[in-house]
């Protein structure tokens, strides 16, 4: 019997990472470098540091759609890494700010909240 209900699997759920190393020596550099990251932004990724954005999958089928997207906005010089892994990895990673020395992130705030 449908509940109705909608069980997502950790394993199933992605999570892609795109990590980028962009020249910003001259204005044209800093101005592709800049436009790669509101492209990011304006796709729906959110900034984790400066050169690591992050975004939620519903599944691997998305990885194409997105990948072929980045792709395209790519600057003309630099190196983007794109990394996926699943929402039990991604759930895993451990973050710590150095001003606050040995206190771990607050993890809540980056799950993904589904209704």
């Amino acid at each position: 019997m449908d509940t109705g209900d909608y069980y997502l699997s950790g394993y199933k759920m992605m999570w892609m990472m795109v990590l980028f190393d962009l020249p910003v020596m001259t204005d044209f550099e800093r101005s592709e470098a800049n436009r790669f990251r509101v492209f990011l932004k304006k796709q729906g990724f959110t900034m984790a540091q400066y050169s690591v954005y992050y975004k939620s999958l519903s599944g691997k089928e998305m990885i194409p759609k997105y990948e072929k997207r980045v792709k395209e906005a790519l600057p003309q010089h630099g190196q983007v890494d794109i990394l996926y892994v699943t929402d039990k990895q991604f759930e895993n990673i451990v973050s710590y700010y150095c001003r606050k020395k040995g206190k771990k992130r607050d993890d809540n705030n980056r799950q993904l909240l589904l209704y």
